[in-house]
């Protein structure tokens, strides 16, 4: 009997702490364990966003040259999905695809999710589905198509594994392009199904990313590309870049670079170097390109005329150094003009306008350099970012009155030696030159496709994201006059200096390079390469550049074009970049269809 009563009371005490449990569940902790139920029940996917594909134009057209195609990632529940099969189904359908080792994955104690798989074509990902493995779900995406191949590849740039864009366009406008994820949130059974029932229900579509049209125009681009081949087959050079603008809005219709590579397997590269944008993102010496920038300096302030003359002795003694002549025939030893000078590039000439600018035809002063920084910093914008919208190096331009040798620095970059200045710097620089005297910011944006229509970008990047803004305001744009442009230079100082570019195609043009009715005008330079902190004397390698216009005669320029030639320990002149301009400066009256002034 007294087991009974023992039993009965051990009973009760039970049965009263599971009520005082129950009570606690029920009525105290109630909201806490509905909200564990529906998390057990409750489906959270991402619905991922489209990516914005990129255009070029095309006879007047946008046409896609960056595009999506669908595809799918492989996620699995380590703890039900058989490790044997899936390895097994992966090698099978999906092995170049596969992001993760399965031995790491499944050694993971508690692991319920992991994506094993990324960018899995349609094809594969329905062979995978139909082995009807346990806890495989296939999570639709998009991947990147790159139909043109190598075409503009460090102008276009890549999408990586983790669908960030990275250099050229998918880097620099990544914001733009790649939209905004949304969300869905249901109710699911016990096998994760999604339930259309339930007050809970979320679903907050994605917002698809912005279609950019880039100005690049795709034919002129891929000619340019097969030019630059030829002229690669036939010179020292391993490299070429070049850059094609139109200076009277600042609007790029070619950019490129060889070697390049192809953005659908970026992986496939020697090293990084291989995605850097030439034309934007590396700083050089352009050489006796810039003798255009000093000479408009003196004239433009009133130092100079062609037809000021100044005894060139083929050498200048400046801080000390010797600075030569390339060229020294005996007739043009004496009293020459500045025409004459830049004829025949003689360093002594620009020399000779950095001394006009400070006053004394005799000597190099601080006025002549605190000018000539203005000009090149200030006006022309040299060593600044030049607010196109990709990624941009600044470079640099020396302060006028600090560090040794200032004179023989500043003698140095009247023809471009001693300062650091991108194509796309140089370009800008050069069609204030020729346009008329006005300073544009480039762009290789025409806008965002909009229903069939391209309409502005009007929204920059910010923080580390942005690109770079000039000094100057960048440019805007007037409903009635179109691009706004700063004036840097006066008229008459451009007319001067593209009769005088005119003039030098002369001395440097074989018979039938240019054409009657049209006016092509240029400027060869020739860079020394440093090595061990000073200039190679011995030009084992040199880089040749040429940035000339072309238009009917008597207009203002349609484009200019500008093109870099190099290599590794290769000895490359102007000569062969001058021959890849006389090559593109015919393309472009072809392919435009310009016509002559008769």
């Amino acid at each position: 009997m007294p087991r009974i009563r023992i039993l009965k009371y051990i009973t009760l005490g039970l049965l009263g702490i599971i009520a005082v449990r129950l009570f606690f569940i029920q009525i105290i902790e109630h909201d806490a364990w509905v909200a564990k139920a529906s998390e057990q029940h409750t489906m959270l996917e991402t619905i991922t966003a489209k990516r914005g594909e990129i255009y070029m134009m095309d006879h007047g057209e946008p046409v896609a040259v960056v595009m999506n195609q669908t595809t799918y990632q492989v996620i699995i529940d380590p703890a039900i999905t058989p490790r044997d099969k899936l390895q097994s189904t992966l090698d099978k359908y999906a092995k170049d695809y596969i992001t993760a080792n399965l031995d790491e994955v499944y050694a993971i104690e508690g692991l319920r999710y992991y994506v094993v798989a990324k960018n899995v074509p349609y094809s594969a990902a329905t062979k995978i589905a139909a082995e009807g493995l346990s806890s495989v779900w296939l999570k639709e995406g998009n991947s990147r198509v790159y139909p043109e191949g190598e075409m503009a590849s460090t102008v276009l740039g890549f999408v990586n594994a983790d669908g960030l864009g990275q250099y050229g366009v998918e880097g620099s406008l990544n914001h733009i392009l790649t939209g905004k994820d949304g969300l869905l949130r249901t109710i699911s059974d016990v096998n994760n199904v999604a339930l259309s029932i339930g007050d809970d229900n979320v679903k907050i579509p994605a917002e698809d990313g912005q279609s950019v049209v880039l100005s690049i125009d795709r034919g002129l681009e891929k000619g340019t590309e097969e030019r630059i081949a030829a002229a690669l087959e036939h010179s020292e050079a391993t490299n070429a870049a070049v850059l094609i603008m139109n200076p009277n809005t600042g609007e790029v219709v070619a950019m490129t670079a060889l070697p390049n590579y192809d953005p659908a397997h970026y992986g496939n590269v020697k090293d990084a170097s291989a995605y850097i944008n030439q034309v934007t993102e590396v700083p050089y010496e352009p050489a006796s390109i810039c003798k255009n920038f000093a000479y408009s300096a003196a004239i433009n302030e009133g130092k100079m005329t062609p037809d000021t003359t100044y005894f060139n002795e083929h050498y200048v003694y400046v801080d000390g150094w010797k600075i030569d002549n390339a060229q020294m025939n005996s007739f043009l030893y004496g009293e020459i003009d500045m025409r004459t000078a830049l004829y025949w590039s003689l360093n002594s000439g620009s020399i000779q306008a950095l001394k006009f600018l400070g006053d004394d035809p005799a000597s190099i002063n601080q006025k002549g350099r605190e000018l000539l920084f203005d000009y090149y910093y200030n006006k022309f914008q040299l060593g600044h970012n030049t607010g196109i919208e990709l990624i941009e190096a600044e470079g640099f331009i020396p302060d006028p009155n600090e560090g040794w040798g200032r004179d023989s620095t500043y003698a140095n970059m009247t023809f471009g030696q001693n300062l650091g200045i991108t194509m796309i710097q140089t370009a800008r620089a050069f069609s204030a030159v020729v346009n008329g005297g006005y300073l544009y910011t480039p762009t290789v944006v025409k806008g965002v496709l909009k229903d069939g229509e391209i309409v502005a970008l009007d929204t920059a990047p910010t923080g580390d994201a942005a690109w770079g803004t000039p000094t100057s305001a960048r440019v805007g744009e007037d409903a009635a006059a179109g691009p706004v442009g700063e004036r840097i230079l006066t008229e008459q100082t451009s007319a001067t200096m593209r009769s005088m570019l005119i003039n030098n195609r002369d001395y440097k043009v074989r018979a039938g390079i240019d054409r009657f009715g049209y006016a092509v005008g240029g400027k060869s330079g020739t860079a020394q390469v440093v090595r061990g902190g000073a200039y190679d004397d011995t030009f084992a390698e040199l880089v040749g550049s040429y940035m000339g216009f072309v238009g009917p005669a008597g207009e203002l320029p349609r484009y200019v074009v500008m093109v870099k030639m190099w290599g590794e320990g290769k000895s490359v002149g102007s000569g062969d970049a001058m021959d890849l301009f006389d090559s593109l400066q015919n393309y472009l009256i072809d392919y435009y269809k310009i016509k002559p002034n008769l």
